[in-house]
């Protein structure tokens, strides 16, 4: 299973940066990091049928960093909520594929339309205390970035899922140690990143966000019995699967060319015949 959803992981990759050389349609760095989060969630993880986009039962995921959408609309096409070739208008006057999430009655698999960073969280937690209100047993995930957590909104949010005991949300981190234009840790003190998680009220792990298995293990632990949110802190690289790619900033702005295009895919590939 672990070595079908690595396959996975590198055609999303794959399909990523193609989709951001044809559309023009920066932060690639940015989906890349979280590519392997998304497959673990979507294909191991969240209870959800994509014949039944809203089906109440269904777990919710909220990509509170909204500007990887692009890796989002891949991984929800490959999951079956809609065909890939939908994917072919991305970009274009009049798309529901953009830069960011659109509202949800615009593309099924969608829960929240987002991108103004530290407003995901916010959301995801109003979606559990609803289920809780209505007496539903459905979870709820979001994945942030590092830099989003500079959002007094999210230590707000935080505050009040710790108070709430609403121990059926899970917070992943996609701490690639970058923001737009600096390290993450050189812009705000963001660290002991952990610490702060913990002091806030959180049950707080920390993993390999580019190990499936280690990231599907994790999340099987959520929710755990003590009645507290979990924040899982995923350490990442800015622009993984692509040597030139890699924990390279540039990247967040950067569109690839038909070169680097092909040299990523190629990259790809190999990897795919070494595995």
């Amino acid at each position: 299973m672990i070595e079908t959803l690595e396959i996975l992981a590198r055609q999303l990759r794959g399909r990523i940066i193609e989709t951001s050389h044809r559309a023009k349609i920066p932060h690639l760095g940015s989906c890349l990091s979280c590519a392997d989060i998304l497959i673990a969630l979507y294909f191991a993880i969240l209870q959800i049928d994509p014949a039944y986009p809203h089906a109440k039962q269904r777990d919710r995921f909220i990509l509170s960093k909204g500007h990887a959408a692009p890796a989002l609309f891949q991984v929800l096409a490959m999951r079956g909520f809609y065909p890939l070739e939908w994917l072919n208008t991305f970009g274009e006057d009049g798309s529901v594929f953009a830069e960011h999430p659109p509202a949800p009655e615009c593309l099924p698999g969608i829960e929240a339309a987002t991108g103004s960073l530290g407003h995901g969280l916010p959301i995801a937690l109003g979606m559990a205390l609803s289920a809780r209100i209505q007496q539903e047993n459905y979870k709820v995930y979001a994945i942030l970035s590092d830099g989003e957590c500079n959002e007094g909104s999210i230590w707000e949010a935080a505050l009040f899922a710790s108070a709430q005991k609403l121990d059926h949300v899970c917070v992943i981190i996609d701490f690639n140690k970058w923001q737009a234009t600096a390290r993450s840790c050189e812009v705000m003190a963001l660290n002991p990143l952990n610490e702060k998680w913990s002091a806030f009220g959180w049950n707080v792990s920390e993993v390999d966000g580019h190990n499936i298995s280690a990231l599907i293990q994790t999340l099987k632990h959520f929710p755990a019995e003590n009645h507290k949110p979990t924040a899982i802190i995923a350490h990442t690289i800015k622009g993984k699967g692509v040597s030139f790619m890699e924990d390279d900033n540039h990247w967040h702005y950067c569109i690839p060319s038909e070169e680097q295009l092909l040299a990523a895919k190629q990259e790809l590939e190999n990897e795919k015949c070494l595995c």
